[in-house]
């Protein structure tokens, strides 16, 4: 068999042995045995997938696939079935119909058993599959549908919907609709074999194995099995032929036989017993002859469960309770209806259906219409308890919160009693008892709990009964039509109309009559009285429609009533006001009593309106006139008044009628208006006045158009509060009919002049800021009658308009002035609520010119920032959205020109000025923009109109060609300094003074920037670069237009030039001050330069920057350059050569052409260059006709620096002309002057003739002779002294210029002679070399070392504008080159610090004090060239300090401890404390971020540096020097390495020039070697970092028990940092340095041997002499050299174990103590040989 765990190869087929075994018994006998455990069939269908078969022609007609996936169906697992089942519906699908046939013998068992799997999941992929194999195999199922058809059947009867509705896709798809049937009928004997099995015999034990499967989901299988069968059996019964279902008889006999079966009514889960008295349902419509037999089990079965309000069972329940009384006539027999079923039914109905009304009492009608005498004999009683029980269950609390449930138990209630007065309309003493007892009893007593629930009166109970009393009265003959039925008698339905209405009056009456009537009471009542007065409109407002009922009266009536139909539905009606207008009083009920309730109420309101000054009967009042508006109720509303007139109880009200052009009260409503209506309108105490507003409506409805004009201007002239005059004119505006009968009254002058006088009163008031919350119904009454109502008109006269809107925009204008005080807020809000309501609503409303002005203050609003508006956000969206209401408004309704006087050409004149003349930052100008940009918006939304008046804008906004030299010329000049330095310009002109140079930190930009910002962003951002389309459009709108969209674009070349212009000058700024770095910023965040660069070169623009750099040169020229190195414009052949055409044209020379010409030059051509080079040498050698010899020498320095051939002739041709102009012009050279009294055309020829001597030494040295170079080092060292002389003047950029120019030569003469290029050495005159080393490097450095101290006198201040920094740079670069010797022998003048200890020669002690403090001075080059200076001297310093302190020890113990050089000590202490307090927040192992050129990061760099100074001077020192100095050193390296952990960052990787690493290799800052150039202007971010790094493996690596001490007296935290740090980053660097120069060692020891390996961090020593043998193992750790080095001992031979282990111990001890050692014995020597070492 094979053990348990052992591996089966998937796809295996072949049969274990006991299916061999099987195979042999078949061979042997003939016959595939049955499985056991499933017994014999008779069918010859195999149950189960075999391995093997008797015969193997059966066993290959399975595909192998197939099979594995059927053995997968197998297993217990639920996720191996769930995707078992789907890869067989997904092979099914794909494979060949011939290849999915052959697993159909084996289907049907397996479908029977997972059909019925207890995971859901499970059981709908089962189906899904089967639908793709019934697709797939079609017809061929047909041989095993008997098989699979009951648990089918199950399927579809499923407890979980979506399996259950894939088992009937899966039926559907192998039978159309016509043949399912014949499919069950075939089917038939199997599937109810199965059902009966499920429903008889199965239990939950049966059904699966108790031994694997748990008790809770064998129970929940079980039950979802009853469920299904019994689901299925009524499946069965439905769907199959009458013929069929009678062939069943005797089976079904037998199942409802048995005992088993009725259980299931009382069982304990709803599902089976919903399911079952589904079933029974389904018996008695389809075999009712076998209920019939069975009925004495049928009726209790189901008429006592009549209590069982489970939401599962009680629908199904309850429909198997109306087929039983249906079907069985004598079911009454068989059960004790009086006390077995009633009293259920009325508790259950107390209850409220026990929250089940929707689905329990829309049966209840049915119900009692199949109740025989015999139930309800006394009938009196029976409908006395029967719609007692029903209505209480209103009160339920089911029933009360929930709408839906009170509303079926309404419905039910009404058609009940509607029903039993049908049945009780004869003349017997019972009917007259019964009908009363429901009228009394029942109906009035629900009505009138209706009105006081509001509930109730929202419900159907309103409309339900008007339509019964219609009923009535057509039974009454008071319709058109008669429908009597026989039996029935008109005077009944008199007598029952005449007891409803009185009492419903005497209800009513004494409802509004009493003192507690609360306003839910006069709403209920109002509401009932609407509803009945027009029921149709009440009943067209249903929301929701309840499924009908079907019965049958016992008396059927004739066609047209509702009962005779058979079908009663729920309605829902929800009230609502009636429309405006006038209408008839007469609804469908023809009696008067409607009338005269309302009559009757409308009177007793009245009094107590009158009497009792009762606000609520008032409201009521108002209420019923709104529907009641009849002659006859006003005027029996006018006798009331007039007879308590009489009685003296309205003494006051007198003569309320005359006046003003008032109608005479021949009108009753007119009358009653003007008499009471308008008098409590007037009083002052009344809060709310909507209602009287609605009754003054409800009154003007029986008025003419005449009268209600001179009616309303009547009230217009009373003094009203403003809110009542605003409720009637929203009441006037609520419709067309109302709008239309009061357009005289909105036109006339009396409204107007009122409404007028209120916008002027408002606008007072609101200037003065009086601090009051302002009239909100006053501000909205302006506001709606400027909004547009009818036929696109305003709402009232148009000249009163006029003179309101610009009331309102002078008040704006003025707030707008005022603004700073801050408290005008309120007033401009409102205004602008009004003015974007009237821009909205008005049609042509900006052809008023009040309105454009207007519009254009509510635009200037928006357009300035709110430091000066002190606005809020949210007033300045609701003027934004004002403005653009009005633009839109504007665009539709004017012309396609802009005229001056116009919205949109005082904008842009606005715009412009604020642009032009105003000084605005950064946030303001973004303000502007936005709203520019908002406006440019709105415009183009219209469409080409609107895209035209842009065009005109925007043409009216862009500056004039004056206007933009102007303000070119007003943008500040520094710009000129760091291209000039650089050698980007050559550029001559008159600087000014030093004030000039000094860039103020300004917070208002430059108007030239503003003007190009917004232009380019509103252009970009509204797409009108599109030339053709804006131009296309400008024709079609306005052919006659000269400023269309296309004229504008043509001209938008020169604004966007402009714009690259203002990026230039930012670039050449260096983003400098702040405010520059935000304007750029701004333009990035727009996108507007990286829009312009990545639309490509654009001819136009490169054709106009290059006539404007030939024109003007300077910042233009630089921009022209980056247009053409961003575009790439030289890429493309000829299109330089196309725009400057041949070189001659930029001759002769002017500085724009030079400016130019230096731009274009590295992209000429070769031969071009070359013809340059002639003309310019002519030039220069003709320096007596020329006046532009300078510029000549720079075209010539151009085009040899693009490597342009050239001949040495050529260049020694314009040698001698300099050396010429020596003797001649010495004036030119400058040397020895004062160069505050220069000129920069002076300075420029000096610069050109130091960099033309500069190029000559890199690139042709040999040409020189002797004379060449003496001019040229004397010339040198002239310009040396003169600009060392002139440190003062070094703010002048030209002076700089000079200065780094001279550093530059000296560099190149450095490098020159240091390293000559080969050959050339022995071509130089023979005494040069010796004259540069003796004289000229004496004379150099002799006035470059001072330069520095000078320089930081002059000019203290590092953060100044005029500081020369690019001076030191050139100076540091310079100053990197100077010998040892230099500096040693210095000249610099003595500097010594008083109490200063040193052993220093004089002038190394001058040297450090004059240099060390500049350390600390906040210039990076500085600092470095400081650096560099003192590494040269510090390994010299040691020797200065002989033996050390050789003092003997004091009495305390501690060894004497020396001073590392004071100065540099001095520097030391101040940058600790300076650290310190920088770092103080900063915990060890955090990473503190220092801006970098920063203060913090001058005082960080000044620190480190000073610190790899002092491990310079430590490594070279000797080593009983090393052991003081340690010493001394000692609490400040413990503060370094805490510093150090807060300076490296966590993940010290080595980042290149970009932002990702430079490699895949694993490099860190530790790895690579850190470069300190002066001239370094790249990483300068991670310079900080990477500077600590070395640091910190210096310490490591020359003070390694130093710092191993100070981490072990660490606490843990900062110990496990730094363990880790050192363990990750630098113990393998370290490492492997130690074992490589162990490798890389020469030395030889004898009879020993010494080999390294990397991998393994060790060294192995190997001694060997004579029979002695000894072999040790050094091992560094992990952590080097924090951690402990380990000896380990090899193989030895000679020696005795106990010294083995006495040297071992000793080893171990010096090499993890050295440090300790010298702190504990107080000596610096060896604790083995007693040697002195470090």
């Amino acid at each position: 068999m094979g053990g348990k765990n052992k591996q089966r190869t998937k796809g295996n087929v072949r049969p274990s042995s006991s299916g061999r075994a099987a195979e042999l018994l078949a061979r042997e006998s003939g016959v595939v045995p049955g499985f056991v455990g499933f017994g014999t069939t008779t069918t010859t269908e195999p149950g189960y997938v075999p391995a093997v078969h008797g015969a193997e022609e059966i066993d290959n007609l399975v595909d192998a696939d197939f099979r594995l996936v059927l053995r997968k169906l197998s297993k217990r697992d639920t996720v191996t079935k769930l995707k078992a089942v789907q890869e067989f519906g997904a092979m099914c699908q794909e494979r060949d119909s011939e290849v999915v046939k052959g697993v159909l013998p084996y289907w049907p068992r397996i479908y029977c058993k997972i059909s019925m799997d207890h995971d859901r999941r499970v059981r709908e992929a089962t189906q899904q599959a089967f639908v793709q194999l019934v697709l797939k195999v079609r017809r061929s199922l047909a041989p095993y549908l008997k098989s699979v058809m009951g648990h089918w059947l199950l399927s579809q009867c499923d407890s979980y919907p979506p399996a259950a509705s894939a088992a009937c896709q899966a039926f559907s798809a192998a039978f159309p609709p016509s043949k399912q049937a014949e499919a069950l009928s075939f089917c038939k004997d199997e599937v109810l074999t199965v059902l009966q099995d499920n429903l008889l015999k199965e239990t939950a034990d049966t059904l699966s194995d108790p031994q694997s499967v748990p008790e809770e989901e064998r129970e929940a299988k079980f039950l979802r099995l009853l469920t299904s069968s019994l689901l299925g059996v009524k499946r069965l019964l439905s769907s199959l032929p009458q013929t069929d279902t009678h062939n069943l008889q005797d089976r079904l006999t037998h199942l409802l036989n048995q005992a088993k079966f009725w259980k299931y009514s009382r069982h304990k889960t709803p599902q089976v017993r919903g399911a079952f008295f589904e079933v029974v349902s389904s018996l008695c419509e389809h075999t009712p002859g076998l209920v019939q037999t069975e009925a004495a089990r049928v009726c209790p079965a189901v008429l006592l469960s009549i209590d069982d309000t489970d939401p599962v069972v009680l629908p199904p329940l309850w429909e198997a309770v109306l087929h039983t009384l249906s079907t069985l006539t004598d079911c009454w027999s068989h059960v004790n209806a009086r006390k077995a079923v009633l009293p259920k039914l009325w508790s259950l109905l107390k209850d409220g259906g026990k929250g089940l009304a929707t689905a329990l009492h829309p049966n209840l009608l049915p119900l009692i219409s199949k109740l025989p005498s015999e139930v309800t004999t006394p009938n009196l009683d029976f409908y006395t308890t029967f719609c007692s029980c029903l209505i209480q269950g209103l009160s339920s609390e089911r029933a009360v919160s929930s709408p839906s449930e009170s509303a079926a138990i309404v419905v039910s209630a009404v058609e009940c009693l509607r029903y039993t007065l049908l049945q009780n309309t004869g003349e017997e003493e019972e009917h007259t008892r019964i009908r009363t007892m429901l009228l009394e009893q029942q109906l009035l007593p629900l009505i009138d709990s209706a009105l006081g629930s509001p509930s109730l009166q929202a419900g159907p109970l309103f409309p339900l009964v008007t339509d019964m009393l219609v009923s009535w009265e057509k039974r009454a003959g008071l319709q058109d039509v008669g429908v009597l039925s026989e039996g029935e008698n008109e005077v009944v339905f008199d007598r029952l109309l005449a007891d409803f209405w009185e009492g419903l009056r005497v209800m009513f009456a004494r409802r509004v009559q009493s003192d507690s009537l609360e306003q839910k009471d006069l709403e209920g009542m109002s509401s009932l009285l609407q509803v009945m007065q027009s029921p149709v409109s009440a009943g067209r407002k249903q929301t929701k429609k309840k499924r009908s009922v079907k019965i049958c009266f016992s008396e059927p009536e004739s066609s047209g009533s509702p009962e005779e139909e058979g079908e009663l539905a729920l309605k829902y009606a929800q009230l609502e006001a009636p429309d405006l207008g006038q209408e008839t009083a007469e609804g469908p009920l023809k009696s008067w009593h409607l009338e005269e309730i309302v009559c009757q109420q409308a009177q007793i309101s009245y009094s107590r309106v009158n009497d009792k000054n009762s606000e609520r009967h008032l409201v009521y009042l108002s209420l019923l006139l709104r529907s009641f508006h009849t002659p006859r109720v006003f005027t029996m509303l006018l006798i009331t008044s007039e007879e308590e007139k009489l009685k003296g109880k309205d003494e006051q009200k007198a003569d309320g009628e005359g006046g003003c052009g008032v109608p005479p009260p021949g009108n009753p409503a007119v009358r009653f208006l003007l008499e009471h209506v308008v008098l409590w309108l007037g009083q002052e105490d009344r809060r709310d006045t909507s209602y009287l507003v609605e009754m003054v409506f409800s009154s003007l409805r029986c008025c003419s158009p005449q009268e209600t004009t001179r009616i309303l201007n009547h009230i217009t002239t009373m003094d009203l509060k403003w809110g009542v005059l605003l409720q009637i004119i929203q009441k006037a505006c609520a419709d067309p009919v109302s709008l239309q009968a009061c357009g005289d009254w909105f036109k006339g002058s009396v409204l107007g002049e009122r409404l007028l006088g209120l916008a002027e009163e408002l606008c007072e008031a609101g200037l003065k800021g009086s601090g009051s919350a302002p009239n909100r119904d006053s501000w909205a009454l302006i506001s709606l009658a400027l909004s547009q109502h009818h036929n696109n008109e305003p709402l009232i006269g148009a000249v009163y308009v006029e003179k309101m809107i610009a009331k309102l925009h002078a008040t704006l204008s003025a707030a707008k002035g005022l603004s700073e005080r801050g408290n005008l807020e309120p007033l401009v809000c409102l205004i602008c609520d009004v003015a974007s309501t009237f821009f909205t609503s008005v049609t042509h409303c900006l052809l008023l010119a009040s309105a454009e002005e207007l519009l254009l203050t509510v635009f200037t609003l928006t357009a300035q920032d709110q430091t000066h508006t002190h606005l809020s956000d949210s007033l300045l969206k609701k003027l934004s959205q004002a403005c653009h209401a009005g633009v839109l408004s504007l665009v539709h309704h004017s012309g396609s020109e802009v005229k001056e006087g116009s919205f949109l050409y005082s904008a842009a004149f606005w715009v412009k000025t604020q642009l032009l003349t105003s000084s605005l930052g950064v946030k303001s100008l973004q303000v502007l923009v936005l709203a520019v940009q908002r406006l440019a918006d709105s415009l183009r939304s219209v469409g080409q109109r609107g895209s035209a008046l842009l065009s005109q804008f925007l043409s009216f906004l862009t500056p004039s060609q004056s206007e933009w030299s102007k303000i070119r010329q007003a943008l500040p000049p520094q710009w000129v300094r760091s291209p000039l330095l650089s050698g980007r310009l050559r550029m001559v002109c008159d600087y000014p003074c030093m004030e000039v140079w000094k860039v103020r930190g300004s917070s208002r930009l430059p108007a030239h920037l503003c003007v190009c910002a917004l232009l380019t962003r509103v252009v970009y951002n509204t797409d009108m670069t599109v030339t053709a389309g804006a131009a296309i459009a400008t024709a079609a709108v306005c052919p006659d237009d000269k400023e269309g969209a296309g004229d504008y674009m043509k001209d938008f070349k020169h604004t966007v030039c402009e714009l690259l212009y203002a990026v230039q000058w930012c670039r050449e700024m260096d983003y400098s001050p702040a405010l520059v770095t935000e304007y750029y910023t701004m333009l990035k965040d727009w996108d507007l330069t990286d829009r312009i660069d990545n639309q490509g070169p654009a001819t136009d623009i490169l054709d106009t920057l290059y006539s404007r750099s030939l024109e003007e040169g300077g910042l233009w020229s630089l921009t022209l350059q980056n247009y053409i190195h961003t575009n790439h414009v030289a890429e493309t052949a000829g299109t330089i050569n196309t725009l400057c055409g041949s070189p001659d044209s930029l001759f002769p020379l002017s500085e724009s052409r030079l400016s130019t010409l230096q731009v274009l030059c590295p992209y000429l051509t070769t031969e071009e260059r070359e013809r340059l080079i002639s003309l310019a040498t002519a030039g220069i050698l003709n320096w007596q006709e020329d006046h532009s010899v300078c510029g000549c020498v720079s075209v010539l320095l151009c085009c040899l620096k693009a490597s342009t051939p050239v001949q040495e002739e050529l260049l020694i041709a314009v040698l001698a002309t300099m050396m010429e102009w020596r003797n001649s012009k010495e004036d030119w050279f400058l040397f020895s002057s004062d160069l505050s009294k220069t000129t920069a055309s002076q300075l420029s020829l000096s610069v050109e003739m130091m960099r033309f001597l500069s190029w000559l030494v890199t690139h042709f040295p040999t040409i020189l002779g002797g004379s060449q170079w003496d001019f040229l080092l004397c010339s040198m060292l002239a310009w040396l002294e003169t600009t060392s002389d002139n440190v003062g003047c070094l703010w002048n950029p030209w002076v700089q210029l000079l200065v780094c120019e001279t550093c530059e030569l000296i560099v190149q003469l450095n490098q020159f002679f240091t390293a000559p290029p080969p050959g050339v050495d022995d071509l130089l005159p023979s005494e040069l070399t010796a004259e540069w080393n003796d004289f000229f490097i004496e004379g150099i450095y002799s006035l470059m070392l001072p330069l520095p101290g000078k320089i930081t006198e002059a000019f203290k201040e590092p953060d100044d504008p005029l500081f020369p920094l690019a001076v030191l740079r050139s100076v540091g670069m310079a100053l990197t080159y100077v010998p040892l010797q230099q500096l040693t022998h210095n000249s610099l003048p003595a500097r010594f610090v008083a109490d200063q200890k040193t052993r220093l020669p004089e002038a190394l002690q001058t040297l450090l004090n004059t240099l060390t403090p500049l350390l600390l001075f906040k210039a990076r080059p500085l600092q470095l060239t400081v650096f560099h200076i003192l590494d040269k001297v510090m390994p010299t310093l040691p020797e200065c300090d002989g033996e050390g302190d050789d003092t003997k020890p004091e009495d305390n113990g501690e060894e004497p401890c020396l001073s590392p050089p004071a100065a540099l000590m001095t520097l030391l202490s101040t940058c600790e404390e300076l650290c310190e307090s920088i770092m103080v927040g900063v915990c060890v192992g955090e990473f503190a971020v220092v801006q970098p050129l920063s203060v913090e990061y001058s005082c960080i760099l000044a620190y480190l540096l000073a610190w790899k100074l002092l491990l310079s001077f430590f490594k070279a020192s000797p080593s009983h020097l090393r052991v003081q100095y340690s010493l001394y050193l000692k609490k400040s390296l413990h503060k370094l390495l805490l510093h150090l952990f807060r300076l490296m960052p966590e993940n010290p990787a080595y980042i290149g020039q970009g932002a990702e690493p430079v490699s895949k290799e694993n490099k860190t800052f530790f790895t690579e070697s850190l470069s300190l150039d002066v001239n370094k202007s790249s990483g300068i971010q991670y310079e900080l970092s990477h500077l600590a790094c070395c640091v910190y493996y210096s310490a490591v690596q020359d003070l390694p028990a130093m710092v191993r001490l100070w981490w072990t007296s660490q606490e843990k935290r900062v110990s496990h940092t730094v363990d880790k740090f050192t363990g990750r980053y630098v113990s393998p660097v370290l490492s492997a340095q130690e074992i490589s120069s162990v490798h890389a060692s020469t030395q030889t020891f004898d009879s020993m041997t010494v080999k390294a390996r990397s991998a393994a961090r060790e060294v192995i020593a190997t001694y060997s002499v004579d029979d002695i043998f000894i072999e040790l193992v050094i091992q560094l750790p992990q952590n080097y050299p924090l951690g402990s080095i380990t000896v380990e001992s090899g193989r030895r031979v000679g020696v005795a174990v106990q010294q083995w282990r006495n040297w071992m111990l000793q080893l171990s001890t010096y090499l993890t103590h050295q440090y300790k050692w010298f702190t504990s014995s107080n000596k610096s020597t060896c604790p083995l040989c007693r040697e002195t070492f470090f």
